[in-house]
């Protein structure tokens, strides 16, 4: 089984996650093109190589002109002078932006984490909470490019070490702050932590999140065998202990299992306006739906009505609950668990006449069974072209099957 492991000995944060992925072999064209995606504009990523206690890894900035002037660093996330965006903002920015479903809803995911640590630290619900830090393009940026890698990276499960959270005090919008932040405390809640091995706040609030949302903590009678390494710089530099993110790609004997728990949320409706359902569609993928599809039926005394169908996690049933009592006109509907099986991805860049393009391949039990340019590319390629898009999809596979 393929797996991540991080080791967070120096704490970790969104950008020296970044740095790690793309140290970990993560194409820095695959992390901006699926950026470019997201629909922000006023950003770029500055990538460079750079040595803490004479490791080299890879180092991230997100440089944006939200704030002339300001840069990222991935221990001072806490400015009082970046944008605040609700949880609906940050919503609406996925929702609206043409990121896969699976990266959309795993950023969701891991914002959707943030807002309610923050929500139970101030007491408020999570729609009610301004995102100060988390809400900045940069932060956004750290989260959305951490979703990408991650589904790039396409591994079995995610283990984390002990996380080095620091020590010491932060300033943030409310003024100053015992390391860890509140809200950081609260995400790691059951993650094994030290405090202390610097005097600085090792881990922010999103690389807590990042953890919380992917990762549990590494079994003790589990081994593995490390693949390769990827090491993400810090911006401090710290005489005690490198301030560097490490995070290992492995393979474990542990049995792969490829179904796991699932829900499927659905109601009928007779009485709905048919052109809510793209929008409703929408609000549902943004908040973390896995799938949504509207089905024609007939209704007691035959009416025609269509069901709405939701697969989802756990952790979204609430707030796709909500999203149908809200936005649709259903008075009830049907949570039924299940066991959704899925097959083995894995991503790949390949060239072609048409240059490098990204491939799905999907396998049963070891066994190749599908392989899948990535849409967006080939219809981009076919308006360059003036082929049509299945002649370039028919290419693309046959030279990938090679």
């Amino acid at each position: 089984m393929k797996i991540l492991y991080y080791d967070c000995f120096s704490g970790i944060s969104g950008d020296m996650n970044l740095g790690a992925m793309l140290d970990l072999g993560v194409s820095p064209d695959i992390l901006i093109s699926g950026l470019e995606k997201l629909g922000v504009k006023g950003w770029k990523l500055d990538i460079t190589r750079e040595q803490r206690h004479g490791i080299t890894g890879t180092r991230v900035t997100v440089v944006t002109e939200e704030e002339p002037g300001h840069h990222h660093n991935s221990h001072d996330v806490h400015d009082n002078h970046k944008a605040h965006r609700h949880l609906s903002d940050i919503r609406k920015i996925i929702g609206e932006s043409s990121l896969p479903p699976d990266v959309s809803d795993l950023a969701m995911k891991i914002f959707i984490c943030i807002a309610e640590a923050e929500a139970a630290v101030h007491d408020r619900s999570p729609e009610e909470i301004h995102f100060h830090e988390v809400g900045a393009v940069d932060s956004i940026i750290d989260i959305v490019g951490a979703a990408i890698c991650f589904r790039y990276l396409d591994v079995e499960k995610v283990y984390v070490s002990t996380v080095e959270l620091g020590s010491g005090m932060v300033t943030c919008e409310h003024g100053l702050l015992p390391v860890p932040a509140p809200a950081t405390s609260r995400i790691l809640g059951g993650f094994p932590v030290h405090t202390g091995g610097v005097d600085f706040e090792a881990t922010t609030p999103t690389g807590a999140a990042i953890i919380a949302s992917l990762a549990k903590p590494l079994p003790a009678a589990m081994n593995f065998q490390i693949k390769s390494t990827g090491y993400g710089v810090g911006h401090k530099n710290n005489p005690a202990r490198p301030n560097l993110l490490r995070v290992f790609l492995a393979e474990t004997d542990e049995p792969q299992l490829s179904g796991h728990q699932a829900y499927l949320v659905e109601c009928n409706i007779d009485d709905m306006n048919p052109e809510l359902s793209d929008y409703l569609s929408g609000k549902l993928f943004a908040a973390g739906a896995g799938d949504v599809w509207f089905t024609p039926i007939i209704m007691k005394k035959g009416r025609p009505a269509f069901t709405i169908s939701v697969i989802c996690e756990q952790e979204q049933i609430n707030p796709v609950r909500e999203l149908l009592f809200t936005e649709s006109t259903t008075i009830g509907m049907r949570i039924i668990p299940f066991t959704k099986e899925t097959l083995h991805r894995e991503f790949d860049e390949i060239d072609t006449r048409f240059g490098k393009v990204v491939i799905k391949k999907s396998f049963f039990n070891g066994l190749l069974v599908s392989v899948k340019p990535e849409a967006d590319r080939c219809a981009a390629i076919a308006a360059e072209t003036g082929l049509p898009m299945k002649q370039v999809i028919q290419e693309i596979i046959i030279t990938a099957t090679k």
